[in-house]
């Protein structure tokens, strides 16, 4: 019953606030939800007792007993990552295939040092000293792009499809590469002994990553098998939810990446209409699920970010570190995206308005604060906490507000004409 409560509290909040930014805002749905509850957050926590204490009370209570990390990681990216990977052309991404996987893992260690090193040395300008072994947990926690952000900021954007590609097949895929590493990163700084030789490193992102899109072409191939054989949008539907659900539990049993196990499925089920004639029924009734699954999902998940400022009590003593470290995030996006380009250029053409929308659309979000909350409680954790939070809001409000007008699609078009041209 609590439970129940709890979903049933952030549903009618989800669905108000989107009322109240359809009618008023007119933001995007996900950023106008979580812009709101910011607002009230700041308002609960500014005025203290003195209004609607009861409120305040009950619902950083109802935040609190949430497990962020848990509810984000175990549960909700599941349904959003098999979402974003239905929606994924795979012939498009057969041809961006070597930037994503490039940005998607090579990007996140270079930002993942960028990032480290930038705290490390200017941070204390803001009066905070962190030890270079927690500036490199930030760095890894804080270097993967949001999937969920970046896909519901990119519906938005008016972006050529190579360059949506490009940004959205690099979000869903980074996050095999951004658990290892934040793993291995923070075993290192809450001393525990592991061995760091390239041989354990390899099959722990063997295991992870490898096993993980292994185990979602095994869900995606059966599944389908089976949605051929019946044909019916009731059946297809629950089989979909079954492969997300059910996939869930098995990846989490065998210690092996769900979010890319989803994200697997997902490509695997969205492409396989082409390969026999579904019912026009039952693929509206899928896409449109989906969607609806989508958008639920995206309303409270920002919701949640939004509220997420409940428990960050010390906010207002790191603003001048969140600052500095949103100038060093941007600086190492560049230099994640820029050294990697240059390196790809002989086969891939990147133009100037393509690397600058790969760097501001480089989008952080829940991942990064479910990640940041799953440090163990020492002195460090609620300085990462608040400089992560900082992060991710100036992202998601900010960079999710103008990426569509750094976005020229007129400009970035004339661009790869001319790179194609001289190609």
């Amino acid at each position: 019953m609590e439970l129940y409560y709890s979903f049933s509290v952030l549903i009618v909040l989800a669905s108000l606030f989107a009322y109240i930014n359809h009618r008023i805002l007119k933001l995007p749905s996900a950023i106008g939800i979580m812009v709101i509850a910011i607002v009230v957050s700041v308002t609960l926590v500014a005025s203290g007792d003195n209004f609607l204490p009861k409120t305040t009370s009950h619902l950083t209570e109802l935040i609190n007993n949430f497990d962020f990390t848990e509810v984000l990681m175990g549960a909700m990216l599941n349904f959003l990552l098999f979402a974003g990977g239905i929606h994924i052309n795979i012939k498009d991404l057969k041809e961006q295939f070597g930037p994503v996987v490039i940005f998607s893992t090579v990007g996140v260690i270079i930002s993942t040092f960028a990032v480290a090193f930038g705290a490390y040395y200017l941070l204390p300008f803001a009066g905070v000293q962190i030890p270079f072994i927690y500036c490199l947990v930030f760095g890894a926690l804080i270097s993967p792009t949001d999937p969920v952000a970046v896909l519901s900021i990119l519906k938005q954007a008016n972006v050529s499809k190579s360059l949506e590609t490009k940004v959205a097949g690099e979000s869903l895929f980074n996050d095999g590469m951004a658990v290892v590493v934040f793993t291995v990163v923070l075993q290192l700084a809450i001393g525990k002994e592991i061995d760091l030789n390239v041989e354990s490193i390899g099959l722990l992102l063997l295991r992870e990553a490898g096993g993980g899109l292994l185990l979602g072409v095994l869900l995606g191939l059966s599944a389908s098998r089976a949605m051929r054989m019946v044909d019916d949008y009731i059946i297809s539907v629950l089989i979909t939810l079954s492969v997300v659900m059910g996939g869930y539990l098995i990846a989490h049993e065998m210690h092996i990446s769900a979010p890319l196990a989803m994200v697997a499925a997902g490509l695997f089920m969205g492409n396989f209409s082409e390969s026999f004639k579904m019912k026009s029924e039952t693929q509206d009734y899928l896409i449109k699920f989906w969607e609806l699954i989508d958008e639920i999902m995206n309303a409270v998940l920002f919701l949640f970010i939004g509220f997420e400022l409940l428990l960050i009590k010390d906010l207002n003593e790191y603003l001048v570190a969140g600052g500095i470290c949103i100038l060093i995030v941007l600086l190492a996006r560049w230099v994640a995206i820029f050294v990697p380009t240059k390196f790809m250029s002989l086969r891939y053409r990147f133009s100037p308005q393509t690397v600058k929308v790969l760097v501001w659309g480089g989008i952080r979000g829940g991942v990064s604060i479910a990640l940041a909350l799953s440090i163990p409680q020492n002195e460090y954790n609620k300085i990462i906490i608040s400089i992560t939070y900082c992060v991710v809001v100036f992202s998601i409000v900010v960079q999710g507000l103008t990426i569509g007008k750094v976005a020229n699609p007129n400009k970035i078009a004339v661009e790869e004409k001319i790179l194609e041209d001289v190609k």
